[in-house]
């Protein structure tokens, strides 16, 4: 058996690493009708030849499109203080915890406080972001999958005091590792379409940089829909579907023998907030986080020429990554 169908969710981290690494498992969730969604991330961090420095983080936010405001808070605790399991899906940030089907912890930053104590589940399978044969190379040095599809989330968060009731919202559970982030993407997820609740979209836009030089623009896609996986992500797949982004409005396009798929995602400047993360070599990369974006998806059956659009109004995933800090005009939360 491909120990990567077992292991999934188990940590790559490895004490005394020297390498570099960052490894976050991380959980995100929509209300099933208002445009409401939090994102919960369990992050270790340890920079490149210092492993003695390495740290684990808390992040939490909560978006809240109703009232065009969002919450976003960190917390950063010493190694010594975490548990990353290489044998088992546990994870321990001091006192906050990740296991199967539960978690629980709080941050804060700058006066906001967002506590969360919750439970998920579901019957899904693992979702590959690349082909599974990538993940034990070398490149690309940042590896993503999904250990949770559709996860149904219910519990609470208390947001500055405020009980959020959390009732059957789904969304996922995920996993993403490596030495090194991926140095410019757009990336984007939808947990349930508004007219196709069982479908589920991963797929990125992405480039990396080789000394001065960069590669191409990459766009992996993979959709499940109607009991089928189309996985659009072998890297000459990649390479030859379609990506292009700016703040904050992304097309796409893919297609292979069987069917052709375009869509767009895209969300106000007032949806997304502004996290820095650290990068194992050194400095820091600006990542731009919305999780109540509007995705239009398009699927031709080349066979039958019929054609299907999903839609959703404010359940995808956009997140933007680059070295830009300034222009986007979004400020930095955590």
């Amino acid at each position: 058996m491909n120990t990567l169908t077992t292991d999934y969710n188990h940590a790559r981290w490895r004490p005394g690493l020297r390498g570099g690494h960052y490894e976050s498992f991380w959980l995100r969730a929509n209300h099933p009708s208002r445009p409401l969604a939090f994102w919960v991330r369990y992050t270790l961090f340890s920079p490149r030849a210092a492993p003695d420095k390495a740290i684990g983080e808390l992040w939490c936010i909560w978006f809240n499109g109703e009232a065009k405001h969002l919450t976003a808070v960190k917390r950063e605790l010493p190694i010594g203080e975490c548990r990353f399991a290489a044998d088992r899906f546990e994870i321990a940030v001091a006192d906050a915890r990740l296991r199967q089907s539960a978690l629980s912890g709080w941050a804060e930053t700058a006066g906001a406080r967002i506590e969360w104590d919750l439970h998920y589940g579901g019957g899904e399978l693992p979702l590959f972001h690349l082909p599974q044969k990538l993940y034990d190379k070398p490149l690309p040095k940042a590896k993503s999958l999904v250990g949770l599809p559709l996860a149904v989330f219910n519990g609470q968060l208390r947001v500055n005091g405020e009980v959020m009731r959390i009732e059957n919202w789904v969304g996922s559970q995920n996993h993403n590792w490596g030495s090194k982030h991926t140095d410019h993407y757009a990336y984007g997820q939808v947990a349930g379409f508004d007219d196709a609740p069982q479908s589920f979209l991963e797929i990125a836009t992405a480039r990396i940089r080789l000394g001065p030089l960069w590669t191409p623009w990459m766009t992996p896609l993979v959709l499940r829909h109607k009991g089928r996986e189309h996985a659009l992500n072998a890297l000459g797949q990649a390479l030859h579907n379609q990506g292009s982004f700016d703040y904050f409005d992304w097309h796409f396009a893919g297609e292979d023998d069987s069917v052709r798929i375009q869509g767009r995602i895209h969300a106000p400047r007032e949806a997304f907030v502004g996290l820095r993360y650290y990068n194992p070599p050194g400095g820091d990369k600006c990542c731009l986080n919305a999780k109540i974006a509007a995705c239009e998806l398009t699927l031709t059956d080349k066979h039958s020429g019929c054609t299907e659009t999903l839609t959703t109004t404010h359940r995808a995933a956009f997140e933007i990554l680059s070295d830009d800090f300034d222009g986007h005009d979004v400020s930095i939360h955590a």
